[in-house]
Protein backbone atom coordinates (compact mmCIF):
# COMPACT_ATOMS: atom_id res chain seq x y z
CA UNK A 1 0.00 0.00 0.00
CA UNK A 2 1.36 3.34 -1.02
CA UNK A 3 -0.21 6.25 1.27
CA UNK A 4 0.30 9.94 1.01
CA UNK A 5 2.84 10.59 3.39
CA UNK A 6 3.56 14.19 5.41
CA UNK A 7 0.43 15.80 3.63
CA UNK A 8 -1.93 14.27 5.24
CA UNK A 9 -1.85 16.14 8.51
CA UNK A 10 0.23 19.13 9.27
CA UNK A 11 1.20 19.46 12.67
CA UNK A 12 -0.45 22.56 14.75
CA UNK A 13 -3.12 23.52 12.10
CA UNK A 14 -6.63 24.17 13.21
CA UNK A 15 -8.76 21.81 12.66
CA UNK A 16 -12.44 22.08 11.30
CA UNK A 17 -15.59 19.90 9.93
CA UNK A 18 -15.76 19.55 6.37
CA UNK A 19 -18.94 18.51 4.35
CA UNK A 20 -18.38 16.59 1.02
CA UNK A 21 -21.04 16.88 -1.33
CA UNK A 22 -21.15 14.48 -4.08
CA UNK A 23 -23.29 13.86 -7.45
CA UNK A 24 -22.90 11.71 -10.58
CA UNK A 25 -20.68 13.25 -12.60
CA UNK A 26 -20.11 15.04 -15.88
CA UNK A 27 -17.93 14.71 -18.60
CA UNK A 28 -14.84 17.83 -19.04
CA UNK A 29 -16.61 18.85 -22.34
CA UNK A 30 -19.45 17.94 -24.81
CA UNK A 31 -16.67 16.16 -27.04
CA UNK A 32 -17.01 12.54 -28.08
CA UNK A 33 -13.40 11.68 -26.35
CA UNK A 34 -14.48 13.32 -23.18
CA UNK A 35 -17.57 11.53 -23.69
CA UNK A 36 -15.94 8.08 -24.02
CA UNK A 37 -13.78 8.78 -21.25
CA UNK A 38 -16.67 9.68 -18.79
CA UNK A 39 -18.80 6.35 -19.80
CA UNK A 40 -15.98 4.12 -19.51
CA UNK A 41 -15.63 4.98 -15.71
CA UNK A 42 -19.42 5.34 -15.38
CA UNK A 43 -20.21 2.10 -17.36
CA UNK A 44 -17.00 0.18 -15.58
CA UNK A 45 -18.83 0.50 -12.51
CA UNK A 46 -19.80 -2.65 -11.14
CA UNK A 47 -22.35 -1.19 -8.75
CA UNK A 48 -24.29 0.30 -11.92
CA UNK A 49 -23.79 -2.61 -14.30
CA UNK A 50 -23.94 -5.62 -11.84
CA UNK A 51 -22.64 -8.45 -14.51
CA UNK A 52 -19.48 -10.76 -14.66
CA UNK A 53 -17.01 -8.58 -16.29
CA UNK A 54 -16.63 -11.39 -18.83
CA UNK A 55 -19.96 -10.67 -20.45
CA UNK A 56 -19.96 -7.17 -19.89
CA UNK A 57 -16.44 -5.63 -20.91
CA UNK A 58 -16.85 -6.51 -24.44
CA UNK A 59 -20.23 -5.50 -25.01
CA UNK A 60 -19.05 -2.26 -23.24
CA UNK A 61 -15.66 -1.59 -25.27
CA UNK A 62 -16.52 -3.14 -28.40
CA UNK A 63 -19.85 -2.03 -28.69
CA UNK A 64 -21.00 0.15 -26.37
CA UNK A 65 -18.08 2.89 -26.27
CA UNK A 66 -17.91 2.52 -30.44
CA UNK A 67 -21.65 3.63 -31.12
CA UNK A 68 -22.88 5.91 -27.71
CA UNK A 69 -20.30 8.47 -27.34
CA UNK A 70 -20.80 10.50 -30.42
CA UNK A 71 -24.80 10.61 -29.36
CA UNK A 72 -24.04 11.34 -26.07
CA UNK A 73 -21.79 13.99 -26.95
CA UNK A 74 -24.44 15.77 -29.41
CA UNK A 75 -27.16 15.50 -26.63
CA UNK A 76 -24.58 17.45 -23.93
CA UNK A 77 -23.83 19.88 -26.78
CA UNK A 78 -27.59 20.81 -26.27
CA UNK A 79 -27.75 21.60 -22.47
CA UNK A 80 -23.83 22.86 -21.98
CA UNK A 81 -24.22 26.37 -21.11
CA UNK A 82 -27.59 26.49 -20.05
CA UNK A 83 -27.32 27.31 -16.68
CA UNK A 84 -23.85 29.28 -16.98
CA UNK A 85 -20.48 28.35 -18.85
CA UNK A 86 -20.17 24.80 -18.78
CA UNK A 87 -21.96 21.80 -17.22
CA UNK A 88 -25.35 22.23 -16.08
CA UNK A 89 -24.52 20.12 -13.41
CA UNK A 90 -21.44 20.93 -12.32
CA UNK A 91 -22.66 25.14 -12.28
CA UNK A 92 -25.52 23.94 -10.43
CA UNK A 93 -23.07 22.04 -7.93
CA UNK A 94 -21.11 24.76 -7.02
CA UNK A 95 -23.95 27.46 -6.93
CA UNK A 96 -24.91 24.83 -3.89
CA UNK A 97 -21.52 24.50 -2.75
CA UNK A 98 -21.65 28.29 -2.06
CA UNK A 99 -25.11 28.42 -0.83
CA UNK A 100 -24.20 26.25 2.21
CA UNK A 101 -20.82 27.11 2.82
CA UNK A 102 -22.57 30.74 3.52
CA UNK A 103 -25.06 29.18 5.48
CA UNK A 104 -22.81 26.80 7.47
CA UNK A 105 -20.33 28.84 8.25
CA UNK A 106 -22.68 31.85 9.68
CA UNK A 107 -24.39 29.24 11.85
CA UNK A 108 -22.29 26.15 12.80
CA UNK A 109 -20.06 26.56 16.25
CA UNK A 110 -16.92 25.98 14.72
CA UNK A 111 -15.18 26.50 11.53
CA UNK A 112 -16.50 24.31 8.06
CA UNK A 113 -15.59 23.78 4.97
CA UNK A 114 -17.95 22.35 1.71
CA UNK A 115 -16.66 20.66 -1.34
CA UNK A 116 -18.24 19.39 -3.98
CA UNK A 117 -17.09 16.10 -5.90
CA UNK A 118 -18.14 14.08 -9.06
CA UNK A 119 -18.27 9.92 -8.37
CA UNK A 120 -17.70 10.09 -12.30
CA UNK A 121 -15.57 12.96 -14.06
CA UNK A 122 -14.09 16.26 -12.43
CA UNK A 123 -13.82 17.28 -9.82
CA UNK A 124 -13.46 13.42 -8.42
CA UNK A 125 -14.13 12.24 -5.18
CA UNK A 126 -10.40 11.88 -4.04
CA UNK A 127 -9.71 16.05 -5.18
CA UNK A 128 -12.93 16.91 -3.22
CA UNK A 129 -11.82 14.85 -0.27
CA UNK A 130 -8.08 16.48 -0.73
CA UNK A 131 -9.39 19.60 -0.67
CA UNK A 132 -11.10 19.19 2.76
CA UNK A 133 -8.44 17.70 3.90
CA UNK A 134 -6.33 20.91 3.06
CA UNK A 135 -8.44 23.08 4.83
CA UNK A 136 -8.05 20.78 7.84
CA UNK A 137 -10.74 19.01 8.26
CA UNK A 138 -10.72 16.03 10.56
CA UNK A 139 -14.56 15.50 10.37
CA UNK A 140 -16.40 15.35 7.50
CA UNK A 141 -20.24 14.40 6.88
CA UNK A 142 -20.37 12.51 3.29
CA UNK A 143 -23.79 13.95 1.59
CA UNK A 144 -25.11 12.29 -1.88
CA UNK A 145 -27.31 14.50 -2.89
CA UNK A 146 -29.41 11.72 -3.91
CA UNK A 147 -32.77 11.42 -1.80
CA UNK A 148 -33.37 8.36 -2.17
CA UNK A 149 -30.70 5.37 -1.52
CA UNK A 150 -29.89 2.92 -4.42
CA UNK A 151 -26.70 0.67 -5.14
CA UNK A 152 -25.85 2.57 -7.99
CA UNK A 153 -25.58 5.73 -6.58
CA UNK A 154 -25.27 6.43 -3.12
CA UNK A 155 -23.45 3.26 -2.48
CA UNK A 156 -21.16 3.67 -5.16
CA UNK A 157 -20.64 7.47 -4.20
CA UNK A 158 -19.55 5.73 -0.37
CA UNK A 159 -17.10 3.22 -2.27
CA UNK A 160 -15.38 5.96 -4.19
CA UNK A 161 -14.95 7.53 -0.71
CA UNK A 162 -13.53 5.16 0.71
CA UNK A 163 -11.41 4.00 -1.87
CA UNK A 164 -9.81 7.43 -1.86
CA UNK A 165 -9.06 7.42 1.60
CA UNK A 166 -7.04 4.14 1.34
CA UNK A 167 -4.36 6.27 0.38
CA UNK A 168 -4.47 8.32 3.60
CA UNK A 169 -2.08 7.85 6.49
CA UNK A 170 -4.50 9.25 8.55
CA UNK A 171 -8.11 9.13 7.98
CA UNK A 172 -10.79 11.57 8.95
CA UNK A 173 -13.69 10.64 11.27
CA UNK A 174 -16.56 10.28 8.99
CA UNK A 175 -20.61 10.52 8.84
CA UNK A 176 -22.72 9.17 6.19
CA UNK A 177 -25.70 10.79 5.07
CA UNK A 178 -27.66 7.14 3.47
CA UNK A 179 -30.77 9.22 2.27
CA UNK A 180 -33.40 11.64 2.92
CA UNK A 181 -36.41 10.72 0.66
CA UNK A 182 -38.85 11.72 3.72
CA UNK A 183 -36.83 14.85 4.73
CA UNK A 184 -39.62 17.21 5.86
CA UNK A 185 -37.39 20.26 3.89
CA UNK A 186 -36.38 18.62 1.00
CA UNK A 187 -40.43 17.69 0.68
CA UNK A 188 -41.91 21.44 1.70
CA UNK A 189 -38.99 22.66 -1.17
CA UNK A 190 -40.66 20.55 -3.41
CA UNK A 191 -44.32 21.06 -3.06
CA UNK A 192 -43.28 25.27 -3.00
CA UNK A 193 -41.91 24.23 -6.28
CA UNK A 194 -44.65 22.68 -7.74
CA UNK A 195 -47.61 25.41 -6.32
CA UNK A 196 -45.38 28.43 -7.83
CA UNK A 197 -45.24 26.46 -11.20
CA UNK A 198 -49.05 26.13 -10.55
CA UNK A 199 -49.24 29.85 -9.75
CA UNK A 200 -47.89 30.66 -12.86
CA UNK A 201 -49.28 27.79 -15.68
CA UNK A 202 -52.38 26.62 -13.88
CA UNK A 203 -53.16 22.95 -12.68
CA UNK A 204 -51.76 20.36 -14.75
CA UNK A 205 -54.24 17.50 -15.10
CA UNK A 206 -51.76 15.18 -13.64
CA UNK A 207 -48.42 15.82 -11.89
CA UNK A 208 -45.77 12.70 -13.02
CA UNK A 209 -43.30 12.54 -10.84
CA UNK A 210 -40.45 10.91 -13.13
CA UNK A 211 -37.55 9.27 -11.10
CA UNK A 212 -34.36 7.55 -12.35
CA UNK A 213 -34.95 4.37 -13.31
CA UNK A 214 -33.28 1.03 -12.12
CA UNK A 215 -33.18 -2.87 -13.65
CA UNK A 216 -36.00 -4.68 -12.64
CA UNK A 217 -33.82 -7.35 -11.01
CA UNK A 218 -31.72 -4.69 -8.42
CA UNK A 219 -35.33 -3.93 -6.74
CA UNK A 220 -36.03 -7.98 -6.38
CA UNK A 221 -31.93 -8.15 -4.83
CA UNK A 222 -33.08 -5.73 -1.76
CA UNK A 223 -32.77 -2.23 -2.95
CA UNK A 224 -35.11 0.14 -1.21
CA UNK A 225 -34.70 3.00 -3.94
CA UNK A 226 -38.15 2.07 -5.81
CA UNK A 227 -39.53 2.10 -2.51
CA UNK A 228 -38.32 4.91 -1.53
CA UNK A 229 -39.18 6.57 -5.00
CA UNK A 230 -42.78 5.89 -4.06
CA UNK A 231 -42.51 7.43 -0.47
CA UNK A 232 -41.61 10.76 -1.95
CA UNK A 233 -44.24 10.51 -4.13
CA UNK A 234 -46.89 9.79 -1.79
CA UNK A 235 -45.47 12.47 0.82
CA UNK A 236 -45.28 14.96 -1.57
CA UNK A 237 -48.59 14.42 -3.16
CA UNK A 238 -50.08 14.55 0.38
CA UNK A 239 -48.73 18.00 1.17
CA UNK A 240 -50.39 19.41 -2.74
CA UNK A 241 -53.50 17.85 -1.55
CA UNK A 242 -53.71 15.71 -5.15
CA UNK A 243 -56.36 12.87 -5.62
CA UNK A 244 -55.11 10.11 -6.44
CA UNK A 245 -55.89 10.71 -10.44
CA UNK A 246 -53.60 13.98 -10.00
CA UNK A 247 -50.49 12.27 -9.51
CA UNK A 248 -48.39 9.42 -10.88
CA UNK A 249 -44.68 7.86 -10.16
CA UNK A 250 -42.51 7.27 -13.64
CA UNK A 251 -39.34 6.00 -14.12
CA UNK A 252 -36.81 7.31 -16.83
CA UNK A 253 -33.73 6.82 -18.69
CA UNK A 254 -33.82 2.85 -19.01
CA UNK A 255 -30.57 1.52 -20.44
CA UNK A 256 -30.58 -1.73 -22.58
CA UNK A 257 -32.76 -4.85 -22.80
CA UNK A 258 -33.48 -5.49 -19.73
CA UNK A 259 -36.80 -4.86 -17.70
CA UNK A 260 -36.71 -2.15 -15.50
CA UNK A 261 -39.05 -0.77 -12.88
CA UNK A 262 -41.96 0.81 -14.52
CA UNK A 263 -43.81 2.24 -15.30
CA UNK A 264 -42.00 3.91 -18.01
CA UNK A 265 -41.82 7.36 -17.96
CA UNK A 266 -41.89 8.02 -21.94
CA UNK A 267 -44.17 5.28 -22.71
CA UNK A 268 -46.42 6.70 -19.94
CA UNK A 269 -46.58 10.12 -21.86
CA UNK A 270 -47.52 8.37 -25.07
CA UNK A 271 -49.93 7.27 -23.83
CA UNK A 272 -51.94 9.84 -21.76
CA UNK A 273 -53.42 11.86 -24.27
CA UNK A 274 -55.39 9.21 -25.68
CA UNK A 275 -57.44 8.83 -22.12
CA UNK A 276 -57.80 12.44 -22.14
CA UNK A 277 -54.85 13.59 -20.56
CA UNK A 278 -53.55 16.30 -22.74
CA UNK A 279 -52.19 19.11 -19.89
CA UNK A 280 -49.42 17.74 -17.76
CA UNK A 281 -46.63 19.00 -15.39
CA UNK A 282 -43.37 16.60 -14.90
CA UNK A 283 -41.10 16.84 -11.98
CA UNK A 284 -38.22 14.74 -11.32
CA UNK A 285 -37.51 14.48 -6.96
CA UNK A 286 -34.70 12.35 -7.82
CA UNK A 287 -32.31 15.23 -9.07
CA UNK A 288 -31.00 17.29 -6.57
CA UNK A 289 -30.02 19.54 -9.62
CA UNK A 290 -30.65 19.53 -13.19
CA UNK A 291 -29.04 17.65 -16.05
CA UNK A 292 -28.30 16.22 -19.05
CA UNK A 293 -31.52 13.40 -17.95
CA UNK A 294 -33.54 16.37 -17.15
CA UNK A 295 -33.35 19.36 -19.38
CA UNK A 296 -32.64 16.85 -22.70
CA UNK A 297 -34.62 13.89 -21.73
CA UNK A 298 -37.82 15.56 -19.93
CA UNK A 299 -37.81 18.62 -20.79
CA UNK A 300 -37.25 17.91 -24.93
CA UNK A 301 -37.26 14.49 -25.72
CA UNK A 302 -40.30 13.36 -23.49
CA UNK A 303 -41.89 17.02 -24.38
CA UNK A 304 -42.31 15.43 -28.05
CA UNK A 305 -43.42 12.27 -26.82
CA UNK A 306 -46.10 14.02 -25.28
CA UNK A 307 -46.82 16.22 -27.89
CA UNK A 308 -46.93 13.70 -30.66
CA UNK A 309 -49.19 11.49 -29.16
CA UNK A 310 -52.12 14.73 -29.08
CA UNK A 311 -50.53 16.60 -25.69
CA UNK A 312 -51.46 19.57 -25.58
CA UNK A 313 -49.80 21.66 -22.77
CA UNK A 314 -46.31 20.08 -21.36
CA UNK A 315 -44.31 21.84 -18.59
CA UNK A 316 -41.22 20.33 -16.72
CA UNK A 317 -40.57 21.75 -13.27
CA UNK A 318 -36.77 22.69 -12.78
CA UNK A 319 -35.20 20.67 -9.90
CA UNK A 320 -34.61 22.26 -6.85
CA UNK A 321 -30.82 23.46 -7.53
CA UNK A 322 -30.00 26.59 -5.68
CA UNK A 323 -33.54 27.30 -4.18
CA UNK A 324 -33.41 28.84 -0.78
CA UNK A 325 -35.77 26.51 0.57
CA UNK A 326 -33.90 23.43 -0.93
CA UNK A 327 -30.12 24.63 0.18
CA UNK A 328 -32.37 25.59 3.60
CA UNK A 329 -33.31 22.63 4.11
CA UNK A 330 -30.12 20.71 3.03
CA UNK A 331 -28.19 22.91 6.06
CA UNK A 332 -30.82 22.01 8.79
CA UNK A 333 -30.09 18.05 7.22
CA UNK A 334 -26.13 18.58 7.83
CA UNK A 335 -27.07 20.20 11.18
CA UNK A 336 -28.60 17.20 11.94
CA UNK A 337 -25.92 14.45 10.97
CA UNK A 338 -23.24 16.26 12.49
CA UNK A 339 -25.04 16.52 16.45
CA UNK A 340 -22.16 16.39 18.59
CA UNK A 341 -19.34 17.48 16.34
CA UNK A 342 -20.86 20.89 15.82
CA UNK A 343 -20.94 21.10 20.14
CA UNK A 344 -17.51 19.31 19.89
CA UNK A 345 -16.15 22.03 17.03
CA UNK A 346 -17.13 25.08 18.87
CA UNK A 347 -15.62 23.41 22.67
CA UNK A 348 -12.27 22.99 20.56
CA UNK A 349 -12.62 26.54 20.08
CA UNK A 350 -13.18 27.61 23.08
CA UNK A 351 -10.70 25.56 24.60
CA UNK A 352 -7.70 26.78 22.60
CA UNK A 353 -8.76 30.26 23.67
CA UNK A 354 -8.41 29.14 27.12
CA UNK A 355 -5.39 27.56 27.05
CA UNK A 356 -4.04 30.72 25.14
CA UNK A 357 -5.82 32.91 27.82
CA UNK A 358 -3.87 30.32 30.88
CA UNK A 359 -0.61 30.80 28.96
CA UNK A 360 -0.58 34.04 28.46
CA UNK A 361 -1.51 34.38 32.26
CA UNK A 362 1.64 32.04 33.16
CA UNK A 363 4.33 34.14 31.05
CA UNK A 364 2.95 37.34 32.67
CA UNK A 365 3.07 36.01 35.87
CA UNK A 366 6.80 34.40 35.48
CA UNK A 367 7.91 37.96 33.69
CA UNK A 368 6.79 39.53 36.72
CA UNK A 369 8.69 37.11 39.38
CA UNK A 370 11.92 37.95 37.18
Amino acid sequence: MQYQGEADYRHGSAERLGVLLLNLGTPDEPSTPALRRYLKQFLSDPRVIELPKWKWWPILNLIILNTRPAKSAAAYRAVWDHFGPGSPLLTISREQQKGLQDRLSAQMAGPVSVAVGMRYGNPSVAQALAELRDAGARRVLVLPLYPQYAAATTASSFDAVFDALKTWRWMPELRLVNHYHRDTGYLDALAASVREHVAEHGQPQKLIMSFHGVPQRYLMSGDPYHCECHVTGRLLAERLGLADDQWMVTFQSRFGREEWIKPYTDETLKSLPEQGIKHVAVICPGFSADCLETIEEIGQENRGYFTEAGGETYHYIPALNARDDHLDALARLIHRHTQGWVEHSGFDALADQHERGISQARALKLGAAQ
